[in-house]
């Protein structure tokens, strides 16, 4: 019979570098950038969403009538933009565990793409009456 706790693995300290440990933030914003860059490249989706972004994020703050219409309308553009991201990551991750079809597949991306419809659904609503506000 073998002692108490043997064969076991003992835990490993590791070292708590606290709260500001700039070189994790720097090495995540690295990834972050490295994604949309990805994105960039390879999703016409992307670049024509981040296209129609940098037009109406400057046109939010003509339009709003105060910071919460202005945050509001930025909010519902970058929203289409960063569900955009997640439909892309769910379509990659799926793309790479198998090339064949597969229902449950097919259905992931249905529903990332639905995702992305709502959002770009709801910032057309969000503009509509922000527009509706202004000049109705």
């Amino acid at each position: 019979m073998s002692p108490p706790g043997a064969g076991t693995i003992a835990p490993v300290a590791k070292s708590n570098p606290g709260i500001f440990d700039l070189s994790r933030v720097t090495r995540a914003a690295g990834y972050s950038l490295a994604g949309v860059r990805a994105a960039w490249r390879d999703e016409a989706a992307f670049r024509q969403e981040a296209a129609l972004a940098c037009i109406l994020l400057p046109l939010a703050w003509w339009l709003g009538r105060g910071w919460l219409e202005v945050a509001f309308l930025s909010a519902s553009v970058l929203l289409v933009l960063i569900v955009e991201l997640l439909n892309s990551a769910i379509e990659a991750v799926v793309d790479r565990i198998s090339a064949e079809k597969h229902p449950l597949a097919g259905q992931a991306k249905d529903l990332g793409s639905a995702a992305v419809m709502g959002s770009l659904l709801l910032c057309a609503l969000t503009w509509a009456l922000a527009l509706w506000h202004r000049f109705v």
